[in-house]
């Protein structure tokens, strides 16, 4: 039951937002857009989670991926290709929901800690999982946030709107 939870979350059921339907009907215009007080647009904060899906997934591989030393590398510095990135989104989502999927002893598997603060705690497979439907479903609240004050919301295949 409860990684039936996760797959469900990892693509937005019940109280969370689709990540990939809440940018899918976005024009590339539109995404570059800033609104006053808000530091990032749309495709800034799909880099963003992209970044750390593939930072994660490299760690679950058993590679060594270099930690950014402050948030702003997780961050564009340059304007990135719209159909790219949303490509990438959907890409990583699938990535994360094959493992979520695993056995249940490989969802039990430690994964080593690249970052001092995360080696304070264990780290498994599943507990990164969890992570990460955790950080795409703020940031993409935060997508759904942006395309109200654009007037863009909801996406065509749908969204609550109250």
């Amino acid at each position: 039951m409860q990684m039936q939870a996760l797959l469900e979350l990892l693509r937005g059921k019940g109280a969370h937002v689709d990540p990939i339907a809440s940018v899918e009907d976005v024009s590339s215009e539109l995404v570059g857009r800033r609104i006053p007080g808000f530091p990032h647009s749309i495709a800034d904060l799909v880099f963003h989670m992209n970044y750390w899906m593939n930072y994660e997934l490299k760690r679950i591989r058993g590679e060594k991926p270099e930690y950014p030393k402050h948030n702003s590398e997780s961050f564009p510095s340059t304007p990135q290709n719209w159909d790219h990135l949303k490509r990438d989104l959907a890409w990583f989502l699938l990535e994360l929901s094959k493992l979520a999927q695993s056995p249940r002893q490989e969802l039990n598997r430690q994964v080593e800690s690249i970052h001092p603060g995360d080696k304070q705690q264990p780290s498994t497979l599943e507990v990164i999982l969890w992570q990460m439907v955790a950080h795409n479903s703020y940031h993409t609240g935060q997508i759904a946030m942006l395309r109200r004050a654009l007037n863009t919301w909801p996406p065509k295949s749908g969204g609550d709107t109250w």
